[in-house]
């Protein structure tokens, strides 16, 4: 299952990263739909050259037609956000129906604090660096969509339930 053997690589290759989005929503114990997954990274070189590591092992390629290795590169990821808009870095993967993994590149999250409060869950024995509620909650409302907002209704009834 493309879930597992994701989460079991990005461990195995040592990746920080946060897993947010449906995903963690459903994680997290809201039920929420969702046909893509969403990861926020650490951006410094070493992460990046694990990250791509693991994602050429998994067979993901980006949608966009630019080399898997352009992720790596400030300046591009500059440029992409800039000029193109970019807010996430989306892969797929050669076996059909599997996930996009959307690596986003604009949030408004300290990454190394919010990998301080991330929420480490098995999955079937294999960890998942699952973000913060709070970290959630300021990821939904910089987004700000609908979805978003009922998000972060439930995840404040979950904030306040704890």
């Amino acid at each position: 299952m493309f879930y597992l053997d994701l989460f079991h690589a990005l461990d195995q290759h040592g990746v920080d990263y946060l897993l947010i989005g449906g995903l963690a929503m459903n994680l997290h114990g809201v039920p929420r739909m969702t046909m893509d997954v969403d990861i926020v990274l650490a951006l410094d070189g070493e992460n990046l050259t694990r990250f791509i590591a693991c994602a050429t092992e998994l067979g993901l390629t980006p949608q966009a037609p630019v080399p898997l290795a352009a992720l790596a590169d400030p300046a591009q990821r500059r440029e992409w956000i800039e000029t193109k808009k970019l807010i996430a870095f989306a892969l797929n993967s050669t076996v059909a129906g599997t996930p996009t993994l959307d690596v986003l590149l604009v949030h408004p999250l300290d990454v190394a604090q919010s990998l301080g409060r991330a929420e480490v869950r098995a999955v079937d024995g294999i960890p998942v660096r699952l973000a913060a509620i709070e970290d959630m909650i300021r990821l939904k409302q910089a987004a700000g969509r609908r979805q978003d907002l009922d998000d972060i209704a439930n995840l404040q009834r979950l904030r306040h339930e704890s």
